[in-house]
């Protein structure tokens, strides 16, 4: 046996084809592990581009959910268009992982060169998805944000609404027990029910704004019923109260009205008839009106009866106003004698008091001038002649000591409106 050096063994080994099969293993294993590597970075970009369009999707519900805004409608939008370009770069990334089988033992160099240009574009393609997902994905910061504040005044909202509608029915339990009926208020409780089953349905059905918003109308009108329903036993009180009242005024009111037929009498005796002819009709018509007060009073404790609380406040309300413009025509008749007797036996204060009167007035008006303002001076001047015609009128034997009155009344108020203006005016330093 020959031994040979080793060169010519190695070289020997070489025509015999295994050193070409060794330097070829070696170029392919390192192809197919390039590939396999594209083929892992693709999987995981696209795995985080699904996430980030999960995640996002999330997002875009909560605000859809949260707002109907042309801005929350064109992101829906948009994340839409999103979707149907992921879709594209995923269905490419998909193909290209199916077409190439790295595990295969007789994988050619050249298709393990193909499958990681392949996988490498559909990696980019999917990380270029993920950059502009997650830019769009910033630009709705503040829609979210609101959607989400939204959201979380969701729950205490309806809770609220809940509380306030167990308060009103408590409160309305409580009446009843008191004697009252409320059906008013039951019945307006009764009309909640549909809006409360609609809040038990939920966001998810009826929208987030939807659903806030029925929330605090069902908190308003439940709480408005817990107030009503509260404060009926008072109310019942007042107006028990108040129709006592009032019958008592009305019964006064008719022995007054009594008194004022001898009050006429004497005005009559003493007195021109231009001095008491505007009272002639007084007792009739405090007659009538205490009448009337009566019938109402007695529709109004029907009411109070029927708990038609309404009615009866409107009922009562009539019957003051009755017995107010009663109590003024009655006590008129007595006043004006008082006034009559005071201003005949002695006209001089009537006269000083409506000179005084006059004099601040034009004091006023030349306060820091040297002439009056014509604005101010001519009804001055006017109302010191009407208060001399006045005092003039008085001549004669049955001198009508009513037009006395009314004119010295006019006069001051003539006097006291000019001061006003003068004060308004100098005060808006136009003076």
């Amino acid at each position: 046996m020959v031994l040979l050096p080793l060169p010519l063994i190695a070289l020997a080994a070489a025509f015999a084809g295994g050193g070409t099969r060794r330097w070829g293993w070696g170029r392919g294993e390192n192809n197919r592990a390039q590939a396999q590597e594209a083929k892992d970075a693709a999987a995981a970009a696209f795995y985080e581009l699904d996430t980030a369009q999960r995640d996002l999707r999330i997002s875009i519900e909560t605000i859809t959910a949260a707002d109907s805004s042309p801005a929350a409608r064109k992101a829906a939008a948009d994340f839409e268009a999103f979707g149907r370009r992921i879709d594209e770069v995923s269905a490419a990334y998909i193909t290209a992982v199916d077409a190439h089988d790295l595990d295969r033992d007789d994988l050619e160099p050249s298709t393990a060169a193909r499958a990681r240009t392949e996988l490498t574009r559909a990696r980019d393609e999917l990380v270029c998805a993920k950059a502009d997902l997650d830019r769009f994905a910033q630009s709705l910061g503040p829609l979210l944000t609101r959607a989400e504040n939204e959201l979380a005044q969701l729950a205490p909202a309806v809770e609220r609404a809940r509380q306030q509608l167990r308060a009103a029915t408590g409160a309305l339990d409580g009446a009843r027990e008191a004697g009252l009926r409320a059906d008013d208020l039951a019945a307006r409780l009764a009309a909640l029910a549909p809006e409360l089953t609609r809040l038990n349905e939920g966001a998810g059905r009826h929208g987030v704004r939807e659903t806030l918003q029925r929330a605090e109308r069902v908190q308003r009108e439940a709480e408005a019923v817990r107030e009503e329903a509260e404060r009926l036993p008072q109310k019942a009180a007042e107006i028990d109260k108040r129709l006592v009242s009032l019958r008592t005024r009305a019964q006064a009111l008719t022995t007054r009205a009594a008194g004022v037929a001898p009050v006429l009498s004497e005005l009559r005796r003493r007195y021109s008839a231009a001095c008491w002819q505007d009272l002639q009709q007084v007792p009739d018509e405090a007659e009538r009106a205490v009448s009337q007060a009566e019938e109402k009073l007695a529709q109004a404790r029907s009411a109070r009866d029927d708990q038609r609380w309404a009615d009866a406040t409107a009922l009562l309300a009539t019957v003051r106003a009755l017995l107010n413009a009663t109590d003024e025509g009655v006590s008129a008749a007595g006043e004006r004698l008082r006034r009559l007797d005071e201003v005949s036996f002695d006209h001089t204060g009537e006269v000083e008091r409506t000179r005084f009167a006059l004099r601040d007035a034009q004091r006023l008006a030349m306060a820091g001038r040297s002439t009056p303002d014509p604005r101010h001076a001519r009804p001055l001047d006017e109302a010191v002649a009407r208060l001399e015609r006045a005092v003039e009128g008085l001549q004669g034997r049955h001198p009508d000591w009513w037009h006395f009155l009314t004119e010295t009344e006019a006069v001051r108020r003539t006097a006291a409106r000019v001061v006003q203006e003068i004060r308004d005016e100098r005060g808006a330093g136009r003076g």
